[in-house]
């Protein structure tokens, strides 16, 4: 197990498609909503995202969805949004109500952005690059 590796064993790490503007938007969302400093990111393009998937189960080139691991457990779609929801400031712990949604419609609505995210919000040709302050927060 590598010295990182140690670092992040029990944090929440959010893993986000590093090239989608919604995603970065969601990094820039989450940051100040988490004055803890409960969740590290990682671009799901990132040697370590791809480490984290497999180790995890999942498709290595899984850039279709936001990724939560949290305590050994791995939540994809709308259940690592909402999940991310209730461990951040008042009020959006509220969100996770939605959780008693069926996930089938939750992932439906889900799908649906996420097919068309590069189109409503754009993309870069690289990954996010953070800000001094923002890079302490990621993988």
């Amino acid at each position: 197990m590598t010295e990182e590796r140690k670092e992040v064993q029990g944090e929440s790490i959010v893993l986000i498609d590093g090239v989608c503007h919604l995603c970065q938007g969601i990094v820039r969302f989450i940051i100040p909503r988490d004055p803890k400093a409960h969740f590290k990111f990682a671009s799901l393009q990132s040697d370590a995202a791809r480490e984290l998937l497999k180790a995890g189960g999942l498709p290595e080139q899984q850039l279709d969805t936001v990724v939560l691991i949290e305590n050994g457990k791995y939540y994809t779609k709308s259940a690592a949004v909402l999940r991310i929801a209730r461990r951040l400031r008042f009020p959006w712990p509220a969100a996770y109500v939605f959780i008693l949604i069926p996930g089938s419609l939750r992932n439906a609505m889900y799908r649906i952005v996420a097919r068309n995210r590069y189109r409503w919000f754009g993309r870069d040709e690289q990954c996010l690059l953070p800000t001094p302050d923002m890079k302490r927060r990621f993988l």
